[in-house]
C-alpha cells in the first residue's frame, strides 16, 4: 500500500535519508480494488496488505471495505508494525479484515526503541490485545533474527508466544533491505533456531497446512500452540511457492528477490481494457523464473535494486 514507515529497522530501512515514492505514483484506493479484482477473477484467493506500514494510509479500513467484499476473495489478512493497531483493530474488523500479522523484533523496551527508533513497544503490546479483542485472530507475530542482536530472544520469544497464544514465525535475515543489518555475518539459520527451541519443547510438524506456504510449521508437542520458521536463504521454497506482490506503485514482482518486474500502473492510468490487463498479468506469471532464493547463495553483496520497504517486504 506504500513505502512509507514510521520504524527504521536495521534489516530494512536507513535511518536517514530516504527517498520515497512521490505521492502521485502510489495507487490509489479504486486502482488496488481493480487490480484485486481482477487477480480473483484469474484466481487469485488470498490477498495480504503490506507495507512500508500500511496503517500509515489514510483511512485504510476504506480499502479494506473494498477488497472485503470482493467476490471470490477467501482471506484477507494485513501484516503490520502494529504501531497503530491499538486505535485501528476495530475498524478494521468492522470493514471486514479477517487477521493480522505483527512484526516484532524483541520484547525489550530499550532494545525495541534502538532497533526501530521509536519507544513504542508498549503501544504494539496495547495493540496486540486491541486485535486479539476485536477478533482479529488467529494472529500471528514475526521476528527477523540478526545475529549478536536479538537471537539470545529465542526462547523469550517462545515463551511469550505460548502464554499469549500466538502462532510464532521465526523469518531468515534477507539481504535485501536498505539498513546496516544485511550481511551474512548476521544470519540465523531457521534450523538452529528450531533446534534452540526444541532443547525446551519438543515440536511435531503440522499435516493441515497449505504445501505453498513460506512457513515450515510445528506444533508444540504439549498441544501448547505452533512456531514457524521461514527459511528462504538457507532452505528455498520456490519449488512450492505461488505468491505474486503488487507493489505500491503498480508493478507485479513474482517473487520478493527477483528483481524483474512488469507495470500495471501505466496501462491503468492509460484506459488499458480489463482484457488488456489480464494478458500483462499473465505475461508476468508465464515468466516466472526458478526463483528468486535461489540466487542468494553466498549472500551475494550486489546491493538490490529496490529495498525491502519498496516491494511490500
Amino acid at each position: 500500500m506504500t513505502d512509507r514507515c514510521n520504524f527504521r529497522c536495521p534489516y530494512c530501512m536507513p535511518a536517514r535519508d530516504v527517498i520515497f515514492q512521490p505521492r502521485e505514483d502510489i495507487l490509489t484506493y479504486e486502482e488496488f480494488e481493480t487490480l484485486v479484482r481482477l487477480g480473483v477473477a484469474l484466481g487469485v484467493r488470498d490477498v495480504r496488505i503490506t507495507g512500508g506500514e500500511p496503517l500509515l494510509r489514510r483511512d485504510v479500513d476504506r480499502l479494506v471495505r473494498r477488497l472485503a467484499r470482493i467476490e471470490g476473495l477467501e482471506d484477507l489478512s494485513l501484516t503490520t508494525n502494529g504501531f497503530y493497531l491499538k486505535s485501528l483493530a476495530g475498524p478494521l474488523k468492522a470493514a471486514g479484515l479477517r487477521r493480522i500479522n505483527v512484526s516484532l523484533d524483541t520484547l525489550r523496551r530499550d532494545r525495541f526503541r534502538a532497533l526501530t527508533g521509536v519507544d513504542g513497544l508498549p503501544g504494539l503490546l496495547e495493540g496486540l490485545d486491541a486485535a486479539e479483542a476485536a477478533g482479529l485472530t488467529p494472529i500471528k507475530v514475526n521476528a527477523v533474527l540478526m545475529r549478536g542482536v536479538n537471537d539470545d530472544e529465542i526462547l523469550d520469544f517462545v515463551e511469550w508466544s505460548r502464554q499469549r497464544g500466538f502462532g510464532f514465525r521465526f523469518i531468515e535475515l534477507m539481504p535485501i533491505g536498505g539498513g546496516p543489518v544485511r550481511g551474512a555475518q548476521h544470519l540465523v539459520p531457521g534450523r538452529e533456531v528450531k533446534a534452540k527451541v526444541e532443547e525446551r519443547y519438543p515440536l511435531r510438524p503440522r499435516s493441515d497446512v497449505d504445501a505453498s506456504a513460506p512457513a515450515r510449521t510445528y506444533i508444540f508437542s504439549d498441544g501448547r500452540g505452533e512456531i514457524g520458521f521461514i527459511n528462504p536463504v538457507t532452505e528455498p521454497f520456490c519449488a512450492d511457492c505461488d505468491r505474486l506482490r503488487i507493489t505500491a506503485d503498480g508493478k507485479i514482482r513474482n517473487c520478493l528477490f527477483d528483481e524483474g518486474e512488469l507495470d500495471l500502473r501505466g496501462p491503468l492510468r492509460e484506459g488499458a481494457s480489463l482484457g488488456e490487463l489480464e494478458a500483462l498479468w499473465r505475461s508476468a506469471v508465464r515468466n516466472k523464473g526458478a526463483g528468486g532464493c535461489l540466487d542468494l547463495a553466498g549472500y551475494a553483496e550486489k546491493e538490490p535494486a529496490r529495498k525491502m520497504w519498496q516491494i511490500g517486504g
